[in-house]
């Protein structure tokens, strides 16, 4: 995938199974070994009580994307990556207040989400937006065997 141009603006959308190949492309190159495969994607993409979103540049491009699970008054953040060429830029905060904003209009009181014990930037991230760290799940992510930080967000303190 070639970077986008510089300076270019970024789109967030509503993710549809049309995006399937942009975004397993972005899944397998910023998860690796622990990519979800790319049925697993279709299914999430489909799903109910799900909300999908996939940023993409001026030219239509798919740069990243952003999963949120809703049922009830709890959320949990399934996903959410940008790729490479799009990093640094803030478009993962971006896709991460569009999901809360998404969770708050599904009446969500309470969102959260795991992260890689040794992902300090996405940590730091989750973090600023007023997730606190809530509990540890030794060896979650595999085949890598590196625990899941969990964290939880109160949406009512995100007014």
């Amino acid at each position: 995938m070639s970077a986008p141009a510089p300076g270019a603006s970024f789109s967030i959308r509503a993710a549809v199974v049309k995006d399937l190949d942009s975004i397993w492309a972005i899944e397998s190159a910023v998860f690796g070994a622990e990519a979800w495969s790319r049925e697993m994607v279709r299914e999430e993409l489909t799903a109910g009580h799900r909300c999908y979103l996939a940023l993409t540049d001026d030219a239509g491009v798919v740069r990243g994307y952003a999963g949120l699970l809703a049922v009830g008054a709890e959320g949990d953040i399934q996903t959410i990556a940008v790729s490479p060429e799009a990093r640094g830029s803030g478009q993962g905060r971006r896709l991460m207040d569009a999901l809360l904003d998404e969770a708050g209009r599904r009446s969500v009181r309470e969102v959260f989400l795991e992260v890689r014990a040794d992902n300090s930037i996405a940590r730091a991230l989750y973090a600023s937006m007023g997730f606190t760290e809530i509990g540890l799940r030794p060896h979650y992510y595999q085949p890598d065997d590196v625990d899941a930080v969990v964290m939880k967000l109160d949406l009512k303190e995100r007014r």
